[in-house]
């Protein structure tokens, strides 16, 4: 009688080779020793200041982070950096997905660059609302600007904050301006409720559209226009250059119609192709004469101070909303509101009266 060939599996796992266990043991022992070694506040800020880029981007970690442990010293960066922030132009950027942020922000950014500027660009990626996660591509989109000595990327994610733009995003402004950045560029995730937000804390605001491409309705609404202080009609090159220069045509028939800005400010409509880095110049020396034009007649001072209002009164709804949902009897009668409204025993303005009652 023979026997059974036994049988065996193709999909096997094999044993594979093991490092040298020193080399083993050395590399983590390294590795947690790194961690371990996490530069102090007073280094930090002291790096901040001398330019130091990984100073600058471990501060923004510790400002973003919601860890306990991390606030107070978040507190101490912010207020050592304040005394020598406020040197720098705030731009913000907006556009529909697609229309050529990053290439448009890395064309301009260069061309800042030859002109003897640092720029730090803070572009803001939309996080999942299911997974929380974000991509955070900006760097790999603009591969030629991550490598030039004097420009500073920042990939943030949005988390749940709305319109897209990061919660931090003011406080990184104060540390990249204490860095000596000349220009900080604000990058937000699309056109929406974010444009609010980046208007807030910029000194010049800049849209960018397409034509063609079903945009021109959408940006001949008001509030979106009224905020721009220029329009650009990106991708304007081959086919698409006679599309671009109708559209041009049209967004300044539209901003005839609006009367005049307090700034005494008239919003301009460019062409430019990124891609090619045609009409770049032109849109720098815009924005230079806008600055030229409001730091004159004093306009950019009482924007300053009117975002500093509006960021104070954020900071405080932002606070009381955090200490309310955190309060112990907030939370136990949340449940029990929740349950009877689940059972058609109350309503949500019931509900909301009985929790703001509580202290």
């Amino acid at each position: 009688m023979t026997k059974k060939k036994k049988n065996r599996s193709f999909l096997q796992e094999k044993e594979g080779i093991n490092p040298p266990e020193t080399l083993n043991k050395n590399a983590a022992a390294a590795l947690r020793a790194n961690r371990k070694k996490l530069p102090s506040t007073e280094k930090l800020i002291a790096g901040i200041l001398n330019h130091d880029e990984i100073s600058l981007s471990r501060a923004i970690t510790i400002i973003e982070s919601t860890a306990a442990k991390h606030q107070n010293q978040a507190k101490q960066i912010i207020e050592s950096c304040l005394p020598h922030a406020n040197k720098s132009v705030r731009i913000g950027i907006t556009g529909v997905p697609g229309v050529g942020k990053s290439t448009f922000i890395e064309s301009f950014g260069k061309q800042l660059i030859s002109k003897g500027k640092r720029i730090a660009v803070l572009a803001v990626d939309p996080s999942s609302s299911l997974s929380k996660g974000s991509i955070l591509g900006d760097k790999t989109r603009m591969e030629e600007l991550v490598k030039e000595k004097n420009a500073f990327i920042r990939p943030s994610a949005s988390g749940e904050t709305l319109g897209g733009v990061a919660r931090k995003t003011r406080e990184t402004i104060i540390l990249c301006e204490a860095a000596g950045f000349d220009v900080i560029i604000i990058e937000t995730v699309g056109v929406g409720q974010s444009e609010t937000a980046v208007h807030s804390m910029t000194d010049f605001f800049l849209l960018l559209k397409l034509a063609g491409a079903g945009d021109e309705l959408q940006g001949i609404k008001r509030g979106i226009m009224e905020m721009a202080d220029t329009i650009v009609i990106n991708k304007a090159d081959g086919e698409n250059l006679k599309a671009a220069k109708l559209a041009k045509t049209e967004f300044n028939r539209a901003l005839h119609l609006y009367p005049s800005k307090e700034n005494d400010w008239t919003t301009k409509t460019l062409l430019a192709s990124a891609l090619k880095n045609e009409g770049i110049v032109e849109i720098w020396d815009t924005i230079a004469n806008y600055f030229e034009l409001t730091k004159k007649n004093g306009f950019f001072e009482k924007k300053r101070k009117e975002q500093d209002k509006f960021w104070l009164m954020q900071t405080i709804e932002g606070r009381l909303k955090s200490d309310f949902y955190s309060n112990a009897s907030v939370k136990k009668e949340m449940e029990i509101q929740l349950k009877l409204l689940h059972e058609n025993k109350t309503t949500p303005f019931e509900a909301a009266e009985k929790l703001l009652k509580l202290k």
